[in-house]
């Protein structure tokens, strides 16, 4: 990989690396004015071929158990400590989150939960000190302000849900409160673009008892699952979604699973300005550090093992959270974080999701687990974010709840009460007297950043191209902990209102991080927003404050992660980037 071997292409007006959502909803936005636009995508293809057809689509062997869609730990993995005075240790099989690959990327196989975030999420150290005080926010705590609106990006939310056929039903419409709805969501100026899908025996289950027993107000999961044939705004459809329990980690044999490689790529490959190119790994970025432009992405062409370099007017890092941060780590591009002093930013701020859940068992009541899809879920916000008073608690931040059924799949599916044998035969009796009459309840935790949770490059381990790790240096501290412990009170509290006859171990999330347990695939952080370039590694344009032509986008820009999944705000921040890189295209310079 050498640059006296490598091949100099001609220069392309856009360059964008990694062929997942947000690389597509950029280049979407670009091709659609004409601009000349490039995609790197190292992985191949997931559709067209035999292993998309039934029954392969479904063997959860192969796609859920041993992650036919994910990146590949034996080529490229990432090494852990828990802190700074440990050893770090690669991770020989991705299981606490899971990276996608190929074209489409980590939305090829995603529940489809798609979520707007509260404009007080975006300026979340001004809400709570303006709210609580300043000393409430602990020292080691890095929150920061995004320096983003929700107004800003109401539009693109509203875009991307049509274009993906979102189903759902609004609790906050023009400023009005909705039934039926999450009146604690953000203000929407449509209602979404579906109706919702069906709740599920064990959602009807919650969702009465929180009414009647607790006066919350239970909605229906925002999904990326169609519950109608539907046709977005680019002339791309998807079917109606079967409930077949095969959904996320899996590719939709029905195609009513909004993804990029549906509903995206598609329609972008028919287009004379675009063009993707597969299997390109990216090894590094040409950056001349006199003039502060990147002049191309170097990248190793997984087929035939040659070595070239692109040349781009514009470069775009839009892959997996953790592999923008590698590349800009590797290129040498702004400063890395330094947890010691707390200068530096490449690197700041890495959080996960602190998850939990109970599992629930009801003899009386048949709850068919395998009619599900990966958004038949029923939630309640009361306790997520700060939708609720904090003062006295001693911790920030919270969770949804709810129950979310998404599959009865019998290699995962597993639930017994406690108590049940381990093995042999009453274990096996149990297993077929208990599968169709157990759920569990969960709460998905936000994570906000903390000092000691970072990102750098592993000193001592190297990938199979011979390039270092990315080291994650992370742990769930005590904020963490706190909102777990509280948020999983709350679930116990109601699935025993909910009638169930045995509840599963009350355990909230706890630490030393365990990476054998898969715990959600909602990592965020590394190469943070934000309005001071001291503090931030891209501008709220996300635009590199030390290249003044390479932009970074997707869950990596994120100051903080919220009780919410992620992928609604990477959504809207991708068609928002678009539409600036078809100024910057027109006049190059700072944008504002």
């Amino acid at each position: 990989m050498g640059s006296s071997r490598m091949k100099i292409l001609p220069e392309r007006a856009v360059v964008i690396v990694g062929g997942g959502l947000a690389a597509g909803l950029v280049a979407r936005q670009l091709v659609r004015q004409g601009i000349d636009t490039l995609v790197l995508e190292r992985g191949g293809d997931s559709r067209g071929g035999a292993e998309s057809k039934i029954p392969s689509q479904r063997d959860e062997l192969r796609w859920d158990t041993r992650h036919g869609l994910m990146q590949d730990g034996a080529l490229e993995t990432y090494t852990l400590r828990r802190s700074r005075s440990e050893a770090s240790l690669p991770m020989r099989r991705l299981s606490a989150f899971l990276p996608g690959t190929g074209v489409g990327g980590a939305a090829n196989h995603w529940g489809g939960q798609t979520f707007r975030w509260n404009d007080h999420n975006l300026a979340l150290r001004t809400r709570f000190e303006q709210r609580y005080g300043r000393s409430v926010i602990p020292a080691d705590m890095t929150l920061q302000d995004w320096g983003v609106t929700y107004v800003e990006l109401e539009p693109y939310h509203d875009l991307f849900e049509k274009l993906f056929g979102i189903s759902g039903k609004a609790g906050n419409l023009r400023g009005q409160i909705q039934p039926g709805g999450n009146p604690f969501e953000a203000p929407r100026q449509n209602e979404y673009p579906q109706r919702p899908l069906e709740i599920t025996e064990a959602g009807l289950i919650f969702k009465e008892t929180v009414e009647r027993e607790f006066g919350f107000k239970p909605y229906p999961s925002p999904a990326a699952n169609s519950p109608d044939p539907y046709v977005n705004p680019d002339g791309m459809r998807l079917g109606a979604c079967q409930y077949c329990g095969h959904c996320e980690r899996f590719i939709c044999e029905a195609n009513a699973k909004g993804t990029p490689e549906v509903l995206l790529y598609p329609w972008l490959e028919q287009q004379p300005k675009f063009e993707l190119r597969r299997h390109c790994h990216v090894t590094g970025l040409d950056f001349d550090r006199s003039s502060g432009r990147v002049r191309g992405v170097q990248y190793l062409d997984l087929a035939t093992g040659e070595s070239f370099l692109q040349p781009g007017a514009t470069v775009v890092l839009a892959a997996f959270t953790l592999t923008n941060t590698r590349i800009l780590l590797s290129a040498g591009i702004g400063r890395p974080y330094d947890p010691e002093s707390g200068t530096g930013v490449v690197g700041k701020n890495f959080c996960y999701q602190a998850n939990s859940g109970i599992a629930l068992f009801f003899p009386n009541r048949w709850l068919n687990p395998f009619l599900a899809a990966g958004c038949t879920g029923t939630l309640i916000d009361e306790f997520n974010d700060d939708n609720f008073d904090h003062a006295g608690l001693g911790f920030l931040g919270g969770g949804y709840i709810g129950v979310n059924v998404s599959s009865g799949r019998p290699i995962g599916q597993r639930r017994l009460p406690p108590g049940t044998p381990r093995w042999g035969t009453r274990w096996k009796q149990a297993n077929a007297e208990w599968y169709a009459h157990t759920c569990a309840i969960g709460a998905q935790g936000s994570c906000y950043p903390h000092r000691e949770n970072f990102l750098d490059l592993d000193p001592d381990y190297t990938d199979a191209y011979g390039q270092p790790l990315l080291r994650l240096t992370f742990d769930f501290r005590e904020n963490e902990l706190k909102v777990s412990a509280f948020v999983t009170e709350k679930c116990r509290q109601i699935g025993r209102a909910m009638g169930a006859a045995h509840l599963g171990p009350v355990s909230s999330r706890t630490a030393p991080f365990d990476t054998r347990l898969y715990q959600g695939s909602h990592v965020t952080g590394g190469t943070i927003l934000g309005a001071d370039p001291g503090t931030s590694v891209v501008s709220p344009r996300l635009q590199h404050w030390d290249a003044e032509n390479l932009f970074v986008v997707g869950a990596s820009v994120f100051a903080h992660n919220s009780g919410h999944n992620p992928t609604g705000p990477v959504a809207a921040l991708a068609l928002r980037l678009g539409d600036d890189l078809v100024r910057y295209h027109q006049k190059p310079g700072r944008l504002t």
